[in-house]
Order: structure tokens, then sequence, then C-alpha cells
């Protein structure tokens, strides 16, 4: 059905973990909330616990009281009501019986309320499709996030640079170099400028070729460490995202030619950024300067290799959110903020990605991220 044929939109979650929740509201909550928006006019049924804050803070037309809605499910019987009974009588004071809600709807929710008689039809993602599209705001508060981003960036690389090689082995005041130390350090340093980091990838050698391999144990001169630190902002919510591929030391004559295919195949996809450009066509084209170079994508002993992933993917109040760049890319709109990370993943070699963070403009991009690219350190 078209949405023009539903009577409200509606979502339950704690936007504490829903983006999507958070973005129309503005209002964090580690406890479900109900959202409404009949036609425009957009509610928030909040808990005693919630009301204060949400009347003052949450950007909706009406804060309504759940405790209200408890006493008037009572008054019909229900003698211990639930989220839904509340919701399911906010929704009948509107004459609300059509509803639109996310994919991500819980299922014990979507079964309560069409119980109580009302239809319930999904809407696939993304729920807010204006959520691509950043607005100045929200630019300026990702360039906020990479710019802290880069800092850790330098600590993390800096931890490698005058690290001290010991039978191969990186070592610091004594004691070996571990993705573990480096991840501390970043995380210390982070929190610090009031971001979290709960992923960051210190990834060496083969352990890189997985490329959510978060990384451990001692790290080694002569191999590939990927280091890739996305940081969410405590007080914005807003994300950063910086990749960068560093070897200790003299770098292998392979992974040598490695970074620079992954180096030439981000500037094609860099040159080609602009509105209206075809996700597709960018990673069709990123995909075709490896090939040229003689990097094929395939598999070896069972294990994927190659360029085994999207080019990039969208960064906002998540870490992944559309628009992707990838096999199943879409046109790019202006205003929409990217990665762009091409890697190569290779057993027995190592791994190499390289990833910028930029907005999509209507000549080409803005590049958010200044920090540089160097192989060996």
């Amino acid at each position: 059905m078209e949405e023009r044929e539903f009577d409200a939109l509606v979502m339950i979650a704690a936007s504490e973990h829903d983006a999507d929740l958070y973005y129309v509201t503005r209002f964090l909550a580690p406890d479900a909330l109900a959202f409404f928006d009949f036609g425009g006019h957009r509610a928030l049924l909040a808990s005693d616990l919630e009301f204060g804050r949400a009347a003052h803070q949450a950007r909706v037309d009406e804060v309504l009281p759940l405790a209200t809605y408890e006493a008037r499910a009572k008054e019909r019987g229900i003698e211990r009501p639930s989220l839904i009974d509340a919701v399911a009588i906010v929704l009948e004071e509107r004459k609300a019986r059509r509803l639109l809600v996310p994919a991500s709807f819980g299922l014990g929710y979507a079964e309560g309320l069409r119980e109580r008689g009302f239809e319930v039809r999904h809407r696939k993602d993304p729920f807010f499709a204006e959520r691509g599209v950043k607005s100045q705001e929200e630019v300026g508060h990702i360039a906020e996030a990479q710019r802290a981003t880069e800092s850790a960036m330098a600590l993390a690389i800096d931890l490698i640079r005058e690290a001290d090689v010991r039978d191969g082995g990186l070592t610091r005041q004594g004691r070996p170099l571990t993705s573990e130390e480096v991840r501390r350090r970043v995380a210390i340093h982070l929190l610090e400028r009031d971001y979290v980091t709960p992923e960051t990838i210190v990834a060496g050698g083969d352990q890189g070729c997985d490329p959510h391999h978060r990384g451990s144990g001692p790290l080694r001169a002569g191999e590939s460490i990927i280091l890739d630190i996305f940081p969410r902002s405590i007080r914005t919510r807003y994300w950063g995202d910086l990749t960068r591929t560093v070897v200790k030391g003299r770098a292998p004559d392979r992974l040598k030619r490695m970074y620079d295919a992954v180096l030439a195949a981000q500037a094609k996809a860099l040159a080609l950024v602009r509105d209206g450009a075809d996700g597709r066509a960018i990673h069709e084209d990123v995909c075709q300067v490896f090939v040229a170079q003689g990097f094929e994508t395939g598999s070896a002993n069972g294990k994927p290799q190659g360029f085994i992933h999207g080019t990039g993917h969208g960064v906002g109040l998540e870490i992944h959110e559309p628009p992707r760049i990838s096999k199943a890319g879409v046109p790019l709109r202006a205003g929409q903020v990217v990665t762009i990370e091409p890697g190569l993943y290779y057993p027995g070699v190592g791994a190499i990605r390289i990833e910028d963070l930029v907005v999509v403009t209507p000549a080409g991009l803005l590049n958010l991220t200044s920090f540089p690219k160097v192989l060996e350190v």
C-alpha cells in the first residue's frame, strides 16, 4: 500500500539504540518509547521517568504521559496494562487504524497491534529517507568526529613508528606491542575527547585479511597492519571513520604493489563521486583498476581473496547506513556522507585498505579527511 493510505507512522524503540527514533526526536532514552506521526503531528509517549526530559528536549509537537494511558487501560478492565495497550489507546483516540512501521519493528509489538484490530505494514529501510542527505549542522558534527578520529590515528601510528624491533616483533618499553595495547591507547585518547570507539581494528598480517577482524596479539615488523578507527561522539551521536595501512620498517615488494593499487583505486573512486553518480558504476570502475594491475578477486584454499567488499557506505548516526557504493549501489545525492575504502586481501601476503570520508557535492566531493597516506613507518 502507498504511504498516503496510512493513518500514522509508529515506532517503538529505545532511542539510545535506534538511530531513526533519535533522528526524528533528538531525544535519548535507554528504554522503549512510542513515537507517532499523525499526518505531520508528531507525538511521543513517555514514562514518568522520562516525561520531564522529553517535554523539554524532544523535537515533537506533543509528549504524552504513559501513566495517563495506562490508567485508561485499567478503566477498560486491563489489570496490568502493557506498553502496547497504551499505544493502542493513543491510536484509537486519534482514529488511526492503518499503521506504517519500520522494518525493524518488533514482532511482538506488531502482533499485539494486529490482535487489537490494527493494520500494520512495514516500510523497507531507510524508514526516514531524508536521513541520508545531511544538513550543514550534521556535516559539521561528522567533520568534528573525523578530526578526533585523525588524532587517534596519529597516536596509533606513532606507537608503531616509535616501537623497537626485537626478533621481528614490535616492542614498547621492553614489552611486546600488541593489537590490544594500541586499541586501548586509542580508546583512552578518544574517551578523553568525549568519543567512544568499541570496535577499533588493529589487525596485523593475515588477521587483516578478514576485513572485520579486530586483531589480537603481538604486532610484527615487515607485515601490513590495518588500522580502522571509527568513533562515535558522546555529545552529537555522529561517527567518524578512517582507515590507514602501515608497515613497520621495509614493506615487501608485493605489499608495496598492493598499496599502490589500492591508492590508485581510491583516487579513481574519489574522482567519480558527485551528485547523481551511480554507486554501482563507481564500484565496478574500482574493480577494473585492480584487474588491470593484476589483482584478481576469487578464492584460494577456500578463503576469499582480492577485493572482497564494497567501495563505500554512508556514515551519520550509524557507522554503516545508506547509500552503498557496491554491487547493489544506487545513485549518490548531494549532501550524503560516504566512505571511499577499497582494499586488497591475500592470505600469506597481507592486507591493504585505505579509507577517506567525503561529502557528496553537485560538482564532486568535499573530503573530510586530511590524514596522510604512508605505507612504511
